[in-house]
């Protein structure tokens, strides 16, 4: 049981790196510049491609006799992924974190038409190349060896988890302290406090992380605190 844990564990965080590469090169690519920060997680890794492959793995892949079957299925998997991860963070945290109202055929601006298209031609791309060397690659791993990596990796992951969702329920929890008036010249300098006070200045780099990461985040909630950190973040760059 523990050996399959950690081969699942292992299949989950090497797609979620190669999620991660793919995201930062067609950003860096759209952008003209090097972006390497992608996700609100610190380790270089997207579980949202990390759980759209394990399901392909498990459910498309004992169809890969069949081409187009490969193509429409991948893209139906990875397209209600990224639907239900977009509604459900927006739904906690009041945000979106990214938003394809400006792309035809979209779906509440979560998932759209094209979108879709790439991840049916990644789907490809996963079930005839890379699953198979991914796998070939780990079956070459001893199963101490695949025991010390994977829990190596699972403890530094969900570090990384429980640090994330701890700084985004402190932020969220701030909300409460304004949500009954309108105090924007309180909330300018209580964000300009929270960003430099040096007693929190952890929570405060995984926050600037995270607006790093997500440039183009939309808030459904005026008062949400990530809101009011972006249009800090907004008028301080004016500034300058």
């Amino acid at each position: 049981m523990l050996d399959k844990i950690c081969y699942i564990f292992l299949l989950f965080i090497i797609y979620s790196f190669i999620g991660y590469i793919l995201e930062i090169t067609n950003c860096s690519i759209r952008d003209k510049k090097l972006v390497l920060n992608r996700g609100f997680f610190l380790g270089p890794y997207l579980p949202i491609y990390g759980i759209s492959c394990l399901l392909m793995g498990s459910f498309i892949i004992r169809y890969k006799d069949d081409f187009f079957t490969v193509l429409v299925m991948s893209a139906f998997v990875c397209t209600t992924v990224e639907y239900i991860t977009s509604y459900v963070l927006e739904k906690i945290f009041k945000a979106r974190w990214w938003d394809y109202s400006d792309h035809r055929f979209n779906l509440e601006g979560r998932v759209c038409l094209f979108n879709a298209f790439l991840f049916g031609i990644g789907g490809l791309a996963f079930t005839y190349i890379i699953n198979p060397i991914v796998v070939f690659l780990i079956s070459k791993l001893s199963i101490t060896l695949l025991r010390i990596i994977s829990i190596t990796l699972m403890v530094m992951f969900f570090t990384d988890v429980i640090i994330t969702i701890r700084t985004l329920y402190q932020v969220k929890v701030s909300t409460i302290k304004f949500k009954s008036r309108d105090v924007t010249a309180e909330l300018t300098k209580l964000i300009r406090e929270e960003l430099t006070k040096k007693r929190d200045i952890k929570t405060n780099f995984f926050v600037r992380h995270m607006l790093n990461a997500f440039p183009w985040i939309n808030i459904s909630d005026y008062n949400n605190p990530l809101s009011k950190l972006k249009r800090y973040s907004i008028k301080s760059k004016k500034k300058k």
